[in-house]
């Protein structure tokens, strides 16, 4: 597959992690939250993607499991770092 065809598989996403932003009655905190969970799950849809046809995991049985858990684990260290989370809480509080 190649990545201009490439699709985000809906059914996999755990639908109550990722719930509707009512920015309206969050508080900073949550809201913050919601915008870095966002960020993360970008980041790991971007890394999925690109990491696809590599052979990081060693090319073996498991190596689909182990590259989503890689991506899983990078995506959420550098939640709120690239300024994805930045830029979307601040439209987003400034929308209150």
């Amino acid at each position: 597959m190649d990545m201009l065809n490439a699709n985000v598989d809906m059914t996999l996403i755990n639908q109550n992690k990722y719930k509707k932003i009512d920015n309206k009655n969050m508080n900073k905190d949550e809201l913050r939250g919601a915008c870095d969970n966002f960020e993360s799950f970008f980041m790991q849809q971007l890394l999925d993607i690109s990491l696809k046809d590599t052979n990081i995991a060693g090319g073996g049985t498991g190596d689909e499991i182990i590259k989503g858990m890689y991506t899983e684990s990078l995506s959420k260290a550098s939640a709120g770092s690239l300024g994805i989370s930045d830029m979307l809480y601040k439209f987003l509080s400034d929308k209150r």
